[in-house]
């Protein structure tokens, strides 16, 4: 039973992170604002929180699997803290919020403590079975900064009261482009080749293609922050429809009739 129950949250767990990145891609290459871009990203929404709870799951029962916990946290952190920000008014603070900077420090405090003792050379209170060097050493780094700028991120809006305009569109967009660079990432290292015959090993470049999302994020995010995107939107959404120009009518050959009672 316990192995049926395994193989199930398995499915589900590649069944959730396939369709997260497909409506991943068509969430970021549908015009931003519109139906498709809001059907897709609740798809993406929706989805992804399957792979992670899933994903959490699979590293408590999977051994040696115990930071897929942490990673599936993250990612179900990123994704509903991004989804809210859309939903919720702008300039408004709520449970949620707070909730979603616990979630933030939680997360943080034990990644900060490791890259701390990593950085000054002390031991490790997290073991390991691979050692803490060379690529794993960087991930750790990285991941690191990137839980401290989303805690940081979340101590802004709620102590701030909410947030709006730029930086309400800028929150949204690179939260889902971090949870959709860790979804590729997973499946490029360990869900495809689970798929792919034994003898055959994907070449060490396919793993930078996760990183095509970082690349859009900072692309969108130049042009929130520096290019005045989100303005130039709501701008256009508040300007009037010009009517459509019409010909005037060609004036009549005939004068008019005289007004009754003239001396004309």
């Amino acid at each position: 039973m316990p192995e049926t129950l395994t193989v199930v949250a398995f499915a589900l767990h590649v069944g959730g992170g396939v369709i997260g990145l497909l409506s991943g891609i068509f969430a970021m290459t549908a015009r931003k604002g519109e139906r498709v871009h809001r059907l897709a990203g609740d798809t993406f929404f929706a989805s992804m929180l399957v792979m992670a709870a899933f994903a959490v799951y699979l590293g408590f029962v999977i051994p040696g699997a115990l930071v897929n916990v942490f990673i599936g946290v993250f990612v179900a952190y990123l994704v509903a803290t991004a989804w809210i920000t859309v939903r919720r008014p702008a300039g408004v603070v709520g449970l949620s919020e707070w909730i979603g900077l616990a979630a933030a420090l939680i997360l943080c405090a034990p990644f900060m403590l490791l890259s701390g003792q990593l950085a000054l050379g002390l031991p490790p209170f997290f073991h390991s079975a691979m050692a803490f060097r060379g690529p794993l050493l960087i991930a750790i780094y990285l991941f690191t900064l990137v839980l401290a700028i989303a805690a940081g991120s979340d101590a802004v809006v709620v102590f701030s009261g909410g947030v709006s305009g730029a930086s309400r569109i800028a929150r949204h967009l690179w939260r889902m482009c971090v949870a959709l660079t860790l979804a590729t990432g997973s499946a490029l290292s360990n869900g495809l080749p689970r798929l792919l015959p034994p003898h055959y090993r994907l070449p060490e470049w396919t793993l930078f293609l996760q990183f095509i999302w970082v690349i859009l994020m900072f692309y969108w995010l130049i042009r929130v922050r520096l290019m005045g995107w989100a303005q130039s939107r709501r701008e256009g959404a508040a300007s009037p429809t010009p009517t459509p120009w019409r010909p005037d009518p060609p004036a009549s050959a005939t004068p008019p009739p005289p007004p009754r009672g003239s001396l004309g």
